[in-house]
């Protein structure tokens, strides 16, 4: 049964409880800050390269996305006909999945791992508005830059999307002049945006002392996230099952035990779409699918991606 909005799944003392009724004239503020935070992250350098995981030296790329903006790109190359874009997760860069460029490499496919916007290498947007098809450009500049290539130009594209970066993959369908030939989500995209950002302040991820999570600050602050996030976003979610969305084939992985994309939203979103296959690894956590369940997992992955791009 799905919690109340501002009711938190963790227990507090009185005395949290005491001080949060001190402290909601602040929550509000709290959640807007939240909000804006989540979308601009504090930057994380690259903590591996490609040859750290053994790929092959990287050609680098600075892929323009508009008004004088780029993302950072890796392309390690193996076949020129299968290619496939990888994203990441929220506060994170491109070498969080080395580790899924490296499985994929070594089965053949030429990968290109990126960095969203305001994360890694890629360039500063401070907008507040309009995140969700500025995220979505990142993918159908990386994807177009990718086809203008003479060696790129038929080849059959996949984009692999994190988490956060799940939702901005699965938008990408909706632009009818890139073509996108299928899509992988791992833990995410989910049927709702609202509960997604509970649910961060749930997870415990988010810098938010405990008498802001506790009641009665919890429900100014968790209604002020959950809208200015939604507001910030400026999207229309989930995207119809029409269009390409009827025809391009679609994996979701998502972890059982996954706290912030729970299995069951990525599975309400998934049976939206004929085309669409959803996984649940037992026992996994969010983003933790490679690590924890690895043979299913790449198991899962290649044999999608070989009847996806065949």
């Amino acid at each position: 049964m799905p919690r109340a909005v501002g009711e938190s799944t963790t227990r507090f003392s009185p005395v949290t409880h005491a001080l949060s009724a001190l402290a909601s004239p602040l929550a509000p503020v709290c959640g807007l800050a939240l909000a804006y935070a989540l979308f601009h992250p504090p930057r994380r350098r690259h903590h591996k390269q490609p040859v750290d995981v053994g790929l092959p030296e990287p050609e680098e790329l600075r892929v323009p996305v508009g008004g004088g903006k780029h993302v950072h790109a890796w392309l390690c190359l193996q076949d020129p006909e299968r290619v496939v874009v990888i994203g990441h997760g929220m506060g994170l860069s491109k070498s969080a999945t080395l580790g899924h460029a490296k499985f994929l490499h070594d089965a053949g496919y030429t990968v290109c791992l990126f960095d969203h916007r305001n994360h890694g290498s890629s360039s500063q947007d401070r907008s507040v508005t309009g995140l969700s098809d500025r995220f979505t450009t990142d993918v159908l500049a990386t994807v177009r830059l990718l086809r203008s290539r003479e060696e790129h130009r038929s080849a059959k594209v996949a984009v692999y999307g994190f988490s956060f970066s799940t939702f901005p993959m699965f938008y990408a369908l909706r632009d009818p002049d890139v073509e996108v030939d299928a899509v992988i989500c791992d833990s995410g995209p989910g049927e709702e945006l609202g509960p997604l950002f509970a649910n961060f302040l749930d997870a415990g991820v988010l810098p938010v002392p405990a008498p802001l999570r506790a009641r009665p600050a919890r429900y100014p602050l968790e209604a002020t996230l959950c809208r200015a996030g939604k507001a910030m976003l400026r999207s229309h979610w989930p995207p119809p099952a029409a269009g390409r969305y009827a025809t391009t084939p679609l994996l979701f992985i998502a972890g059982e035990e996954d706290r912030i994309l729970p299995a069951s939203s990525v599975d309400a979103l998934a049976s939206r779409y004929s085309h669409a296959e959803a996984h649940i690894l037992p026992g996994v956590g969010h983003l933790l699918g490679l690590k924890e369940a690895r043979e299913r997992y790449v198991d899962t992955v290649l044999e999608f991606l070989r009847h996806a791009l065949k």
